[in-house]
């Protein structure tokens, strides 16, 4: 274990014994033992800078007060030390249930006790409602326990209580204070995304200047504009998140792009994968998205929605009840991608599949064309050329010149022509080779040579 690792767990044994004191005497006092409900207020907190790291930097970073830090704790618990929340398994003998009052919810695997808001409404406030009334406040959105990344809530049952609500801990600040390292979230279940990088540079990027300076425009955004909302007083006029619509047909450089941009302003970049997103279930699209947008909300990451218009397409005349739950659910998208804010890139080959709700909301729309004879020398060169691996009757302007191909299809070529000058017996790849290889790309895309 590192010493940072170390360091956090000295910290946390403390919180976790302080939560257990507050808990024992909040169920002490519900079941009419002697006590004045006013003493827990008197059951200090430990002094987290006896043992600083992460976990005191993170409570001071984020500004935690007594009761914020007693709910962090709460939900750090199944997590750190289960069998202390086991006290709230007591069963409510005349109705042969738990008590309503304690909240909690049941794994399906795990055996201990999940912890609710409400549960941290029955430890903070009893039955007083003012106090109920200022944990709704502290749990806000805007507060520092969810602005800051450290809970979020997940609402499963539609009309439900709000403080029915489940208590997570942010995976990224539970890792960190286990291992003392801020790892990247896992692609899966849980978070539908991945981060993407590329060997490549702008360099290996052939774009028209029109494209780089809306490309170039994204980036100051992401540079400055917190800076332009905070000092210069914009916040009132301007949303803080940035979207943009990259547009054009495949193998245009739309993911690289976005790539690239992560590199340049130094920020992950996480394409959704819409296979694990979407889903016939009603609902479940929505949380899938929420999963991504939640664990997002306060981080400097680039979102990169690929082939978009799956996600966000088209409404349509409402004939049917699932037509109308169709619209209900892009509705909902955008509206989770317009008060993002961070920065969101969709990506699609015919910008006309999107729904026109979004495209008016989107501060840039970039069109990725097609590349011209010049652009696709450029690519041929910088793809192969520093190889030496070119026979000498390849005459890569002509190429240029005949065949109007994408980068990507540039790409697919070469590899072909490669590959079939390795199973010819060749060290070099000829035209013949590269021939072939375009006849292929035509072919997938119904053209011919």
């Amino acid at each position: 274990m590192s010493t940072g690792a170390d360091t956090n767990a000295r910290a946390l044994e403390r919180e976790l014994a302080w939560l257990e004191r507050v808990l024992q005497a909040r169920i002490g006092l519900h079941f009419g033992q002697a006590g004045d409900p006013a003493a827990l207020q008197g059951i200090d907190a430990p002094d987290l800078a006896v043992d600083g790291g992460d976990y005191a930097r993170l409570v001071h970073e984020a500004g935690l007060g007594r009761d914020e830090r007693l709910v962090l704790a709460l939900a750090l618990a199944p997590h750190l030390r289960p069998q202390l929340l086991d006290m709230l398994f007591v069963r409510n003998r005349n109705l042969d249930r738990g008590f309503s009052e304690f909240g909690g919810w049941k794994g399906r695997s795990h055996g201990g006790f999940l912890p609710t808001c409400e549960t941290a409404a029955f430890m903070l406030a009893g039955e007083q409602l003012a106090r109920r009334f200022a944990l709704h406040r502290l749990l806000d959105d805007d507060q520092p326990l969810r602005r800051h990344g450290l809970l979020r809530l997940q609402h499963d049952g539609p009309g439900e209580p709000w403080l029915s609500a489940a208590l997570h801990v942010g995976s990224d600040v539970l890792e960190r204070l286990i291992t003392g390292e801020a790892r990247k979230p896992d692609f899966g279940a849980g978070f539908p995304a991945r981060r993407i990088s590329t060997r490549l540079g702008w360099d290996d990027l052939v774009l028209d200047a029109d494209v780089m300076e809306e490309v170039q425009g994204i980036a100051a955004w992401y540079r400055h504009g917190a800076r332009l909302l905070r000092d210069w007083q914009l916040d009132k006029a301007l949303k803080p998140g940035y979207r943009s619509l990259f547009f054009g047909p495949p193998g245009t450089g739309k993911t690289l792009t976005a790539t690239l941009l992560g590199q340049a302003v130094q920020a992950d970049v996480y394409r959704i994968d819409l296979s694990m997103v979407v889903s016939k279930y009603i609902g479940e699209t929505e949380k899938n998205l929420a999963q991504v947008f939640d664990q997002a909300q306060n981080r400097r990451w680039i979102l990169f929605f690929d082939e978009a218009d799956a996600l966000f397409g088209k409404r349509t005349a409402t004939s049917s009840s699932n037509d109308r739950y169709a619209n209900q659910e892009v509705s909902y998208l955008l509206q989770r991608v317009e008060d993002f804010p961070g920065t969101v890139i969709l990506a699609t080959n015919l910008k006309a599949n999107i729904d026109d709700a979004f495209a008016r909301r989107f501060q840039s729309l970039v069109q990725f064309p097609m590349p011209d004879a010049e652009q696709r020398l450029r690519l041929w060169e910088g793809m192969v050329r520093h190889t030496g691996r070119l026979a000498a009757d390849v005459d890569l302007a002509a190429l240029a010149e005949r065949h109007e191909l994408s980068g990507g299809a540039i790409a697919n070529v070469v590899r072909f022509g490669a590959l079939g000058a390795l199973q010819a017996g060749r060290e070099r790849i000829e035209a013949t080779d590269l021939r072939k290889g375009i006849a292929k790309e035509l072919r997938k895309e119904g053209r011919t040579v």
